[in-house]
């Protein structure tokens, strides 16, 4: 994975986002999740990161380094199968009870960066979670962490981040070499983001709801970015908005605000410019969530799937590239650093299952730590992303397979999850009770999915086509 220069080389690594304000959830959580989008076979395993010593951090992508003097906390991550490139962390819970999703790509235009270019050697995606998730001890302390290391010594990329704990749910946005912001999601509220700058006008005296490089004004006023009486909306200042942006992201943002607001809603795919922040019509279940991750705009004239004149017109939310899905779910009236649930579907979502693991877990169950190139079967990345290979050849015909699967999973998770719960309150040891739940929940999936992909490989043995039939016993 070679540092991407271009905004063609970018969209190889591109990713789709929510995240949804505690009450706007169905229980009172608040969720942060997103596609890990790049290539259509780049295993991904999944464990829990040691708490790190203090040491100097290297990166392998950028060069950037990184003396870190503190020691930090466990907390889970989806590295990559190799670390050739470096880690690529992605997403975790911390053994704080803190949630992290690095990162959201996204573009800004030329204007900024002509006057604050994105430093080839700074920190970027590769690097975000490993320096920043296991040191902080809520949402609002990544985002000044994250945001000191940006000012300071620049990123390669323009990103938007995801950062949770149990009271809020914050994004932040890398617009240049060194400026960002970040806003509060308010707790009614949910957003969907998708590969463009995307926060709207930032209100520099409510120190509440939003933050800032302190040299953000002063940069856009003193290079005619923007004029001091007028707003300050971010991506218009920062951000794109043109034909690749309408092809490429903003449909999916309507996919969503759809699913999500359908009698508040009136945006059509084609438009561009929504509204970043938006009211749900009902509250959002984890499992709407899931949903929406696994949307290909299904349903609809666009969906890849239905092979219509217009199936790919625009680009879909879950697609092949996706290497893993995630929702880091933050519960009320629970330890979060034990009992916050990071659920994850190993490839396409579509196509996949989402696992829920706790948080305190001491570690993954075994097939998640096994995956490479090429493909081989004591790996949880490619049981399914075989599964999804298996259900492409007829997809129209697997997604029956698929919904039942997912449903009944998803039940017996649930399940799980509710029982494992009523045993915490008198657990002598919490995160072994954990780490046998989680190991639990990876069982059901994994027996179910093996269960189907037998079945599939069965059925196509009658579609070969060597087969000839004149007497049914010859």
């Amino acid at each position: 994975m070679k540092l991407m220069t271009t905004r063609e080389e970018q969209m190889m690594r591109a990713c789709t986002s929510i995240l949804i304000g505690k009450d706007a959830s169905a229980d009172g959580s608040v969720i942060i999740g997103r596609n890990e989008d790049s290539k259509p076979a780049w295993p991904k395993h999944f464990q829990q990161m040691p708490a790190p010593a203090p040491y100097t951090f290297t990166s392998k992508d950028t060069g950037f380094t990184l003396d870190i003097p503190e020691t930090g906390v466990r907390y889970t991550a989806t590295p990559e199968w190799t670390d050739e490139y470096g880690v690529f962390a992605e997403d975790g819970i911390n053994g704080y009870g803190v949630a992290m999703s690095a990162t959201e790509s996204a573009y800004a235009n030329p204007r900024v960066l002509a006057y604050d270019p994105l430093n080839p050697k700074g920190i970027g995606e590769e690097a975000m979670v490993t320096v920043v998730l296991p040191y902080i001890h809520s949402a609002r302390e990544g985002v000044a962490r994250l945001g000191q290391i940006v000012a300071e010594y620049g990123t390669s990329e323009s990103n938007g981040i995801l950062f949770a704990d149990q009271q809020e749910a914050w994004y932040m946005e890398t617009g240049s070499g060194h400026q960002w912001v970040a806003a509060r999601i308010p707790d009614d509220n949910y957003a969907v983001i998708a590969n463009e700058l995307t926060i709207e006008e930032i209100d520099f005296e409510d120190t509440d709801n939003f933050m800032f490089n302190p040299t953000i004004a002063e940069f856009a006023e003193s290079h005619h970015l923007w004029t001091r009486d007028t707003p300050f909306v971010f991506r218009e200042i920062f951000g794109t908005n043109d034909e690749s942006d309408a092809i490429y992201n903003w449909p999916r943002v309507v996919a969503g605000q759809q699913m999500f607001s359908p009698n508040t809603t009136f945006y059509e795919f084609g438009e561009t410019d929504l509204p970043w922040l938006q009211h749900p019509d009902k509250p959002i279940q984890i499992d709407d969530a899931m949903r929406f991750l696994s949307n290909h705009f299904e349903q609809t004239p666009f969906d890849p799937a239905a092979n219509g004149p217009q199936a790919h017109k625009y680009r879909p939310i879950s697609l092949a590239n996706t290497q893993e899905s995630h929702l880091l779910q933050l519960r009320p009236q629970v330890d979060n650093s034990i009992a916050g649930i990071h659920w994850l579907a190993m490839g396409v979502a579509a196509e996949s299952i989402y696992v829920p693991f706790y948080a305190g877990m001491t570690d993954s169950p075994e097939d998640y730590h096994h995956g490479a190139l090429p493909y081989s079967s004591d790996s949880a990345y490619w049981r399914y992303k075989l599964l999804g290979t298996l259900a492409d050849r007829h997809f129209g015909l697997a997604k029956k397979s698929l919904k039942v699967l997912q449903d009944d999973t998803f039940a017996k998770h649930l399940r799980l999850i509710a029982q494992t719960d009523k045993q915490l309150a008198t657990a002598a040891d919490p995160r072994q009770l954990v780490t046998e739940a989680s190991h639990q929940a990876a069982a059901i999936a994994r027996e179910a999915t093996d269960k189907l992909i037998a079945q599939m490989i069965t059925d196509a043995t009658k579609e070969s086509p060597l087969r000839f039939q004149v007497d049914p016993n010859l």
